[in-house]
This record gives C-alpha cells, structure tokens and sequence, in this order.
C-alpha cells in the first residue's frame, strides 16, 4: 500500500513537471560547459593571449569610463584562468539593468561591446536555466520544479531501496516493458545522488532569490536606477586589491562588486588556500568604504561555521567542477538522465494504463460483489 502511495505521487509528479524540468535539465547540462561553448561561437571575444603582465586595474577602468560615460561599472570578474578575457558589468545611468563587456586585460582593448546579461547564446541559455524566461515568476517556477526533483529522488530511492540486488539488470532481450522499467530503474538508481544534489541547491537558490526580491519590494518600490557614480574617483581601485589580497593570506581575488545602489561597499570576492575542494573561488571577501577606502569587513571562509561552509559548497556542487574536467563530464551527463527517465517513465505508463484499469475494475466488481449480501437482507 505505501508503494502504491509513492509509485502515485512519483508518477503524477513527474507528469506534471516534465515540460519544464526536462528544460531546465537539458539547459543546465549544456551550461556545465558553457565557456568551452563561448569559446567555439565566439573565440575572440572570450579568450586572449596572455602576454606579459595584465594592465592595471585603474587603466582599465579609465578605458571602461571614457568608452561608455553614461554607464557605472558594478562588477568585475578577474578569471582564474588568465587566457580569459576580464567581465566588466556596467549599469546605464537612468537604468537598474545589468549589461557587461568583454576586455584584454592584457592590452586595455576591448573584445565585446556593452550587451544586455541575456545578449549572447549561453547567456539566454542561462536565464532560460534559471528564470525559464518569466523574471521573478519564473525564479518561483524553477524553484518548486527543483523541489519536485529532490521529490522524485526520494521517492524513487524508497521504492527501489533494495536496488543493489539488480544493480546491474538490464533485461536488454526481454520485452520493452521490462526492458524500460530495468533502464528506468537503473539510471534512476545511478543518477539519483546527483539530482537530488541539483534540485536540492537549485531550489535553494531560487527560492531564496525569490523571497528576498519579495522581501526588498514588497511595498512595489522599483529596483535602483543608477544616478551617478557611488564610489571615490580618487580611490585606486588597483591599490585596493593588493590590499585586499594582503589582508587575507592566500587570498586571490576572482570578483569585485562596486556600489550598484548607495551605501553598498566596494567589496573583493575571491579563493584561499584550502584543502577543502568544495569551498567556492568566491568563499571568501574583504571590503572597503566606497568612499574613504577604509577597511570594512574581512571575511573568511576558513574560519567560517560549518553551515556557512555548506552552504558556500552549493556552488561547485551545483556546476559539479569540484573535481576538475571528470566531475563536469558526469554533472553534463546525469544531468541529461532526467530525459531517458522521461521517455521511459511516460512510455511504462501508457503501456501499464490497461493493467491498471483492468485492476480498478477488478476491484470495483469484487467491492460490488462485497455489497451485494448486505443489500440483500
């Protein structure tokens, strides 16, 4: 009885997500690689010749600044990689919308011009992932579509909790029910850990991002418009890193956010040593006043609680590069198994419907049988 409960919540389960996790599956297998992708569409956008030593910070936003004077930078992304070329976010004055550009680090040259988040093929590609095209409303759809998936996880590893004892059968001569419910099961038994592992994060990102746009406008208060520039002109922002990796030893800064409202801090993101595979290249900060350059805060994950640590880790577990090019191939392809559970899973369940109904009308004759002597007296 308590299978049968579970094979219904499974089964209608995931009948009524299949459209959009299918989506969200395949989307986000494809985005494991999505630099490889930018890559071969756009070589020379994405990737540089490192020669000698990258241009300093101050002399690259000087050229931002004199490029597009009607925009702020608000983000920089500093590659570990250094063949790849530096992310410049940029805000339009009068706007709260994000856009970026693509610069050599190397030669103070700019690859790509100013475009919208969503402008090139992966970044679409990306909030179709994350938002499937329909803003907040569709951060809440991703959301409860990743909390199915953990559903159908879970449930699928009860009902098959005895799965080590066919771990392996795959009845391949046998007919295709059979054979569909022994591949249903087998995928499902080896890729389950990693669903669970992407739906768990994926709905812990989206929901949370959902609730705080909820909480900061609640009230219908519009997102910031860029006036002008929020930090000190006269602050060198390259005098600034160097501080901030001198502040936090093994620090290595991958990412500064500057002021995209007032009050914010110029704030450096980065890596540190650790032996810990899981902890983000963005684990750990510092900060600085945005005006007087003063230090602010200095934060790291080394020295962080164990949650804090957990929940630092859902970033490489969600990308699955914790391991290098061998966890991103099998992150791509367990992330893809969702679409053979599909076809299999729709396919056993049109095949077993007459079963079924047969069963029901079994049942419904032998309850009626039941009640025949009762009504009889």
């Amino acid at each position: 009885m308590k299978n049968r409960l579970l094979f219904k919540i499974h089964s209608w389960s995931a009948l009524a997500v299949c459209l959009p996790l299918l989506l969200i599956c395949l989307t986000g297998s494809i985005l494991v690689f999505k630099h490889e992708i930018d890559t071969l569409l756009m070589h020379d956008k994405v990737r540089v010749i490192p020669e000698g030593e990258r241009q300093s910070l101050d002399t690259l936003l000087a050229k931002t600044n004199a490029l597009y004077p009607n925009y702020e930078t608000v983000g920089w992304a500093l590659f570990e990689d250094p063949a790849r070329a530096d992310l410049i976010y940029l805000m339009q004055h009068g706007s709260s919308d994000w856009s970026y550009i693509l610069m050599d680090q190397y030669r103070a040259e700019l690859l790509a011009p100013v475009v919208s988040t969503t402008h090139y093929f992966t970044d679409w590609l990306l909030e179709l992932h994350y938002t499937l095209l329909l803003h907040d409303t569709g951060l809440l759809l991703s959301g409860l579509v990743a909390v199915v998936l953990c559903l159908l996880g879970i449930t699928g590893i009860w009902m098959h909790r005895h799965f080590w004892r066919n771990l392996f059968t795959l009845r391949r001569k046998a007919r295709l029910v059979l054979y569909f419910s022994d591949l249903h099961k087998l995928v499902g038994v080896y890729a389950s850990p990693v669903l669970l592992v992407l739906g768990f994060t994926g709905a812990y990102w989206n929901l949370t991002h959902f609730a705080h746009e909820l909480e900061e406008h609640a009230g219908g208060e519009a997102h910031y418009a860029m006036q002008n520039r929020l930090y000190n002109d006269d602050l060198s922002l390259q005098a600034l890193h160097d501080r901030s990796e001198r502040e936090l030893q093994g620090f290595d800064a991958t990412y500064i956010s500057l002021p995209w409202e007032p009050g914010a801090a110029i704030r450096f993101f980065g890596d540190v040593d650790s032996v810990n595979p899981l902890l983000s290249q963005y684990a750990s900060s510092v900060a600085f006043n945005a005006q007087s350059g003063e230090l602010v805060s200095v934060y790291d994950i080394r020295d962080a609680d164990l949650g804090a640590k957990a929940l630092d880790s859902f970033r490489r577990l969600h990308f699955g590069d914790f391991a290098g090019l061998p966890s991103r191939i099998l992150w791509c392809v367990l992330g893809l198994s969702p679409l053979l559970l599909a076809v299999t899973g729709v396919t056993l369940w049109i095949k077993r419907r007459p079963q079924r109904q047969r069963a029901a009308e079994k049942a419904r004759r032998q309850n009626q049988a039941e009640a025949q002597p009762l009504t009889s007296r």
